[in-house]
């Protein structure tokens, strides 16, 4: 999960508010599979973002952020979905999205597949159809699309951070692909 930015708003904290609840609050997170369907709803591509990481580290990753204070949890994909994807992703979430599982990022690696050095945060994790023009922006390096297979090779699944891979096996076997 990253997410780097610099608005100071009624929705975001202050860096230093923000390590102070990190270190007392779970925080609540949005993770997103965007996928490429066909005209019957079966999942053709999977995408897969690139980003440097803090620690400096090359890696794939699934759309994520957080949930603001007194954000709606699909307005918080939506805004996730454009800041990774582009502005003309058109991805299609539903007026009453419903997480395909949930998440638990732990600090202390091992307590679950998940972990996230900085907090203990809670994902509520989508599958989102995308069927625009998708196009990497922000802190995502490139955008690639693979095929259900190719996203179960350990090879690519090894490029994944902090447990993703497993949601992502996830997603997969929510769609039954």
């Amino acid at each position: 999960m990253t997410e780097a930015t610099t608005r100071n708003d009624a929705g975001w904290l202050s860096g230093e508010e923000m390590d102070a609840a990190r270190e007392r609050l779970p925080i609540l997170y949005v993770d997103a599979v965007p996928v490429r369907v066909d005209d019957q709803g079966v999942v053709i591509a999977v995408g897969l973002l690139l980003r440097a990481g803090s620690d400096g580290l090359v890696k794939r990753a699934l759309v994520s952020g957080r949930v603001l204070y007194h954000e709606r949890v699909r307005a918080a994909l939506l805004r996730h979905l454009e800041k990774d994807l582009g502005p003309l992703a058109l991805p299609r979430v539903p007026p009453a999205p419903q997480p395909f599982t949930i998440a638990e990022y732990f600090p202390t690696p091992g307590v679950t597949p998940f972990h996230d050095p900085r907090q203990h945060a809670v994902s509520l994790a989508y599958v989102v159809p995308v069927e625009g023009d998708c196009a990497p922006q922000q802190d995502a390096l490139e955008l690639t699309w693979f095929t259900p297979a190719e996203v179960r090779e350990p090879t690519l699944l090894a490029e994944l951070a902090n447990g993703q891979s497993h949601l992502l096996l996830q997603a997969l076997a929510h769609l039954g692909v």
